[in-house]
């Protein structure tokens, strides 16, 4: 058959099928009477050939390897395709997450673009103090996508990046804390981590939704962070998990000083008190956690925790007593 109707029942170009017999890839069986091209069904199963291994990506060299060397192995090849198409992925993944945060941040023109890029780029620097700047710039010069924020924040270990980041994604926008809440699913404790402080310095009401859900979170170091901020707001959910974090030792100091929140509603600061006394008496007698629980009742306010602090300065524990005789002896003095 000619070249036109090979051309027609493969699919390739005359133009590409004459490439290929320059190259030796596929060749004519012959010619016509007239110099025209002549091509046989092998021919035309040798083009297909052709086109499926350029497909997977081999080059028109790798193919005539592939096609007549009787010795060529294709594994060693096929996993160097891999890689690279892996990394091909990667980076046009990179590209188009680019892509998609310089369009959320509507740029008016190409310089905002442009301060966009670089913003972009600065928060990947491999410098500490260039990406430090970038997450201060997002707020006072040209604002950074939400997405960019989380992502910085979540992945950044120097704690005074972290910082930085924390406070531009609390000025960014209502978006923060739906992103941020992916992170508190995370394997990795350390990203779950700095998730739950992100959320913490986010002072909306859908950021206290998540810390409240982060209660049951099975991170203990999760719980812990949502404990302190909640009762801060004054979120008496957060009690049962400050008082095991006294009990616990886990920054018992601040979730003592967190307790006085809630605290200020005369109705839970009874529950509080109560809640420590009755923790207190299940810890056996010498436990430090019954001196640091009796400590935690120091700012809660109302008569119940004065009865239990009179109670407790009787107590057979020294230390007990001690502390619950000099916390009487503070609350009749102011």
């Amino acid at each position: 058959m000619l070249i036109g109707e090979v051309e027609r029942r493969s699919g390739v170009s005359a133009r590409m099928l004459r490439h290929y017999e320059s190259l030796g890839l596929v060749r004519p069986t012959g010619r016509t009477g007239s110099g025209y091209r002549e091509y046989s069904d092998e021919n035309i199963r040798r083009v297909f050939h052709i086109e499926s291994l350029r497909s997977l990506g081999l080059s028109l060299a790798d193919v005539g390897r592939a096609l007549d060397d009787p010795g060529f192995a294709p594994s060693e090849l096929v996993a160097d395709l891999v890689r690279r198409t892996r990394e091909r992925i990667a980076a046009e993944t990179e590209l188009l997450t680019r892509l998609r945060r310089i369009g959320a941040a509507e740029p008016a023109g190409w310089e905002e673009v442009l301060q966009t890029v670089a913003l972009l780029q600065a928060l990947g620097s491999k410098s500490a103090g260039a990406r430090q700047r970038a997450a201060l710039s997002s707020v006072e010069d040209v604002p950074v996508p939400v997405e960019a924020l989380v992502e910085a924040v979540l992945s950044e270990s120097d704690p005074n990046v972290a910082g930085a980041l924390r406070w531009a994604l609390a000025r960014s926008g209502e978006d923060g804390p739906a992103l941020l809440a992916e992170g508190l699913g995370s394997p990795v404790a350390e990203v779950r981590e700095r998730a739950v402080r992100s959320i913490a310095e986010i002072p909306d009401g859908a950021a206290t939704a998540l810390l409240r859900d982060a209660l049951t979170n099975p991170d203990v170091v999760v719980r812990g962070y949502a404990a302190l901020e909640l009762g801060a707001r004054g979120v008496a959910e957060a009690v049962p998990t400050l008082i095991d974090m006294i009990i616990e030792e886990r920054n018992d100091v601040d979730a003592a000083d967190a307790l006085s929140a809630p605290a200020s509603d005369p109705a839970w600061a009874d529950r509080i008190a109560t809640g420590l006394v009755d923790r207190l008496g299940r810890e056996p007698r010498g436990s430090p956690a019954r001196r640091r629980l009796t400590q935690a009742l120091a700012d809660i306010p109302g008569d119940t925790t004065s009865r239990a602090l009179a109670e407790l300065s009787q107590d057979d524990d020294r230390a007990v007593a001690l502390t619950a005789t000099y916390l009487l002896a503070r609350r009749g003095a102011r």
